[in-house]
């Protein structure tokens, strides 16, 4: 005879469990140590007793020896105790794992928004938190997550963009609390709806022969979109470009976007009158980068790689180090 510990997810609704799970749970008798099990309104509506129990490993497993035990819910604790009990025995029964729910993907994303909760009334740093005051965190961890990306470092970088997802999180839950707010399922639904809008080729019938004709579809929905938004206006090209962002990268975006609108090309010349300096001479070197297909950020930042390495090879061999006479 069996012993069937049935398992369920915290993050699936109360009720909804498998068949399988059903059919095992009915056939009973089911024993359970939570007093407080999600489930357990919904298995007595369906007449279905349970019995809480202080579980005892291996009285469960002589039990199973004659007859069928259902258990809800086991941790990994309680798994290996029965495990052991089980071993013990010279004729151990079986024992059935049955999961009743599963996690569908990004069902942990549910434990990040109840955490975000907890932490937003229980916490009095992050209950005093304001989107200004998170501004910085998210600039600084995105810089991580890149440099993650820009060393290879795939292990730190699971982290690290569990760290930017925190600031997305906890930016939506500040703003759940205003009047005119929102929350992060409103976030989730604009970015889907978005990514479904612009991807014609993927959820519609228009058909693409590869990636620059999905680039050029892209642009031409966001034009309808600023359009839509101005009452008609289609507005600039440029619109939407964070002027706050590194002067590399969004000299490199500002020319990005006026080249896909078609923008004469002597418009991102190197101005000849002197006043323009070092800017216009950075502004040409940006532009020469853009022409060859480099992302000049990353250039630069790969320069100043290679420069701190040096650096610290010069203060290895002997070298003076910083604010050392």
């Amino acid at each position: 005879m069996p012993l069937i510990v049935v398992t369920t997810s915290p993050r699936v609704a109360p009720g909804l469990l498998s068949r399988h799970a059903w059919q095992v749970l009915q056939d009973g008798p089911v024993r359970t140590a939570s007093a407080d099990h999600p489930h357990l309104p919904y298995l007595a509506d369906a007449g279905i007793a349970v019995e809480v129990v202080t579980p005892d490993p291996a009285a469960l497993v002589r039990e199973a020896v004659t007859g069928t035990v259902v258990w809800l819910e086991a941790d990994e604790t309680l798994m290996r105790s029965i495990g052991y009990a089980a071993v013990a025995l010279e004729d151990p029964p079986v024992i059935e794992v049955v999961p009743g729910s599963y996690d569908l993907p990004g069902a942990r994303l549910l434990d990040l928004v109840a955490v975000m909760d907890r932490l937003r009334t229980g916490c009095p740093w992050d209950a005093e938190q304001t989107h200004e005051s998170l501004a910085p965190y998210l600039l600084e961890e995105a810089y991580e997550v890149l440099e993650t990306i820009e060393e290879g470092d795939h292990a730190a970088l699971r982290e690290e963009l569990g760290d930017l997802l925190l600031q997305v999180a906890f930016h939506a839950r500040v703003a759940r609390e205003r009047s005119d707010g929102f929350d992060i399922d409103d976030v989730a639904e604009g970015i889907v709806a978005k990514l479904v809008r612009r991807h014609p080729h993927v959820f519609a019938d228009t058909r693409v022969e590869g990636a620059e004709e999905v680039s050029d579809n892209w642009e031409t929905i966001k034009a309808a979109e600023r359009a839509a938004k101005n009452g008609g206006d289609a507005g600039s090209v440029l619109d939407g470009v964070p002027m706050g962002q590194p002067a590399l990268s969004l000299t490199a975006q500002l020319l990005r976007r006026a080249e896909r609108a078609g923008a004469p090309a002597d418009l991102s010349s190197e101005p000849s009158e002197p006043a323009e300096g070092l800017g216009g001479r950075l502004f040409e070197l940006v532009r020469q980068a853009h022409a060859a297909g480099l992302d000049p950020e990353a250039e630069l930042r790969a320069a100043a790689r290679a420069y701190r390495e040096r650096v610290r090879a010069w203060e290895s061999g002997g070298g003076p180090r910083s604010g050392v006479s």
